[in-house]
């Protein structure tokens, strides 16, 4: 605790900006069912890369599980156990790619393109259809994404983009709360998660019961400008981080 604490006090500054980039990403999510890990990480991760991707993911799996809790008695749990599964793969097959990364310069670089590409899909609005194939397959790419990142959104999006929003917002929130922990599981293996990770988001998480809090009131509020701003700040972040890489 004293190392993290000693981390935030090194940058009061950069405290300050992640406590309200995540109160940001808490409303977002409890808004919209998704969106909190494509608000926060790519932000913290130009801020300070200790703040991803695991603390990012510890309190993805916190505001998941409230989603979850919200509206259980929506949840599609055959969807959940499917894209789950999905995730766990791809959980796994993340760790690989992590494990063989020796620099900060390259994971920089990894961070940057897969956010970009996060983007790239939100902008697109594709559809794919709501089939046990494509729910997996999804699964399992959001899977990779989140594992490195925590933004495993986007590919899960394009399925469920048919679906009635009462039903995809909590049905979304329980895959993000098992899948974050096969994302964490797979970061411990390869040597990526620590205990100071898990206070750096102990510090961060009541800027995010803030925005569970507030999401009730400003919920309403988001329109199609705000998410164009959104990704247009992530978009800009992720090019940044993949010129962090190169340069």
């Amino acid at each position: 605790m004293q190392e993290a604490l000693s981390h935030f006090a090194a940058a009061p500054w950069v405290a300050a900006i992640a406590l309200a980039v995540v109160f940001a990403g808490a409303v977002v999510q409890f808004s919209l069912g998704m969106g909190f890990g494509l608000t926060v990480a790519p932000v913290l991760a130009l801020l300070d890369p200790a703040l991803v991707p695991v603390p990012a993911l510890i309190m993805s799996f916190a505001v998941a599980l409230g989603g979850a809790l919200r509206e259980a008695r929506a949840i599609r749990w055959p969807a959940v156990a499917l894209a789950a599964g999905g995730r766990g793969a791809g959980a796994l097959a993340a760790a690989v790619v992590l494990g063989g990364i020796a620099s900060d310069k390259g994971f920089s670089l990894i961070f940057g393109l897969l956010i970009t590409g996060a983007v790239a899909l939100s902008l697109a609005g594709l559809r794919l259809a709501f089939t046990r194939r494509n729910i997996l397959a999804m699964g399992a790419v959001s899977g990779v994404m989140a594992t490195i990142t925590s933004v495993g959104a986007p590919p899960l999006a394009m399925v469920f983009q048919s679906r009635p929003a009462n039903e995809a917002r909590p049905t979304l929130s329980a895959i993000f709360t098992f899948g974050t922990l096969f994302s964490l599981a797979g970061l411990w293996l390869s040597g990526w998660a620590g205990m100071s990770d898990l206070w750096l988001a102990l510090l961060l998480s009541p800027a995010a019961l803030a925005g569970f809090l507030a999401a009730r009131a400003l919920g309403p509020r988001l329109d199609a400008r705000y998410r164009t701003a959104l990704l247009g700040i992530s978009g800009l972040a992720g090019v940044a981080l993949i010129l962090r890489g190169l340069l």
